[in-house]
């Protein structure tokens, strides 16, 4: 059985992306293709931190995160090549619209003060960073049994040409902008 967010893809975004945009063809309609779940931990914490991060990442999106060892030594950050610096988790099809349905409809709402993201995070590509300050907003994680608090980057990859495009197909699947001034 599809997700709610993919059977609403189909149904109302995608008719209503080849209305505005006139396409010519059904694959030149922009579509979801991976969402990327990254958390950065600091090399100077304790080996426990990469633990409590991958523990409290593969709560959250329900896969196993693979680490992330940096490339090379730089000496102003006292970083040394091969050190763990992360990880990050690569979603894909179902298991994507079920994580982007459980941010739009869950996780952001829980935000203190909660405004809307920002409309102005894309790259120039169609893709959307967005970062959020803590893991809590999640509501899988128990906060009493939390360690530390966690930020992580969220980006969504999309087929769309341009930010104009990528901004009306996640609009259109409920994603919370917040009005621009």
């Amino acid at each position: 059985m599809k997700s709610r967010l993919y059977n609403q893809y189909n149904k109302e975004v995608r008719p209503s992306l080849i209305e505005k945009w006139k396409y010519e063809n059904v694959h030149q309609v922009p579509r979801f293709e991976k969402i990327i779940v990254h958390m950065g931990v600091s090399s100077t914490l304790e080996k426990s931190a990469i633990d409590d991060a991958m523990k409290d990442m593969s709560v959250i999106t329900g896969r196993k995160p693979v680490v992330d060892r940096a490339k090379r030594s730089v000496s102003n950050f006292k970083l040394r090549k091969g050190q763990i610096i992360g990880c990050h988790i690569t979603l894909r099809r179902d298991v994507m619209f079920e994580f982007l349905d459980r941010l739009i409809a869950a996780a952001l709402p829980r935000i203190r003060d909660f405004r809307g993201i920002p409309p102005k995070s894309f790259d120039g590509r169609g893709n959307y960073t967005m970062g959020v300050i803590d893991q809590t907003i999640f509501p899988e994680i128990d906060a009493d049994k939390l360690k530390r608090h966690q930020g992580m980057d969220i980006t969504i990859v999309t087929t769309a040409k341009s930010d104009a495009e990528a901004y009306d197909l996640l609009k259109l699947i409920g994603m919370p902008f917040a009005d621009s001034k």
